[in-house]
């Protein structure tokens, strides 16, 4: 295990580390000792059946839920159990919630802003303007003055990336960004990831959707009963994963 004393020896490419990360629920054990790396740049990708523990992973990450036991280094700096420090360092680590987490009172463009006048205190002028280039970022300036319930969900969505993109961090984090939307719409939000990672931006995400898993990962790990229990290259899993158990998950997404 590294400890703090050893956080100078970790490779500075290394954005995002964790270590034995374990969460139960009295005698359900959602995460068994989960242990990754995330470079920058990279898109890592969890799949994995619904109740593997993936979301709590993320959860875990972000200390929106508090890990049993376990590690999470955030650019060479620990931020587990981080307290009252980790409103700073959930800045440097973009959420994008399934179900959008929009303000229904507020446009587009003020959902985008608010974090900007609120936590990083910028002016009115700043805010609006970095709000104005994250919506365009994502196709949606045109929508910058339509309410939540004016969008489709996934206009919505792309919102909520703007939002944690405004707040320029150093990894995204999504959880299943693509589970409550339609077919349709499912392929704006995934093309406005693409474009992230093909622009650099450090990703680490859960997603049921195999083919926009393989399409831009830089690595794929399979999750079953709360372990990683197959990682590899986005190439080689869905055509020749080593384990019969992601075989059949990955089967069951072909048929």
């Amino acid at each position: 295990m590294v400890q703090s004393s050893d956080m100078k020896n970790i490779d500075n490419g290394c954005i995002l580390r964790v270590e034995n990360l374990c969460k139960s629920y009295k005698d359900l054990h959602v995460l068994k000792s989960i242990s990754f790396d995330v470079y920058k740049g990279e898109a890592k990708v969890f799949i994995g059946s619904s109740g593997t523990g993936k979301s709590t992973l993320l959860r875990c990450i972000n200390q929106l839920t508090i890990p049993d036991s376990g590690h999470v280094y955030l650019n060479n700096q620990e931020i587990t159990h981080a307290g009252s420090k980790m409103s700073h360092y959930r800045q440097k680590m973009g959420m994008v919630f399934q179900n959008f987490n929009l303000f229904d009172h507020l446009t587009a463009v003020r959902n985008v802003e608010l974090a900007l006048l609120k936590v990083l205190k910028m002016s009115k002028s700043e805010a609006r303007e970095k709000a104005m280039f994250e919506l365009e970022r994502v196709g949606l300036v045109e929508r910058a003055d339509f309410y939540p319930a004016q969008l489709s969900g996934g206009q919505a969505q792309r919102v909520s990336i703007a939002r944690a993109l405004a707040m320029d961090p150093d990894i995204m984090l999504f959880d299943e960004p693509t589970s409550a939307l339609d077919p349709e719409l499912k392929r704006e939000v995934m093309e406005v990831m693409r474009k992230l990672a093909a622009d650099g931006m450090t990703m680490l995400i859960v997603t049921h959707e195999m083919h926009f898993a393989t399409s831009f990962a830089s690595e794929i790990l399979f999750m079953e009963n709360g372990e990683i229990i197959e990682r590899g290259n986005p190439a080689d899993i869905p055509t020749s994963p080593s384990f019969e158990r992601t075989r059949a998950f990955i089967g069951s997404y072909e048929e």
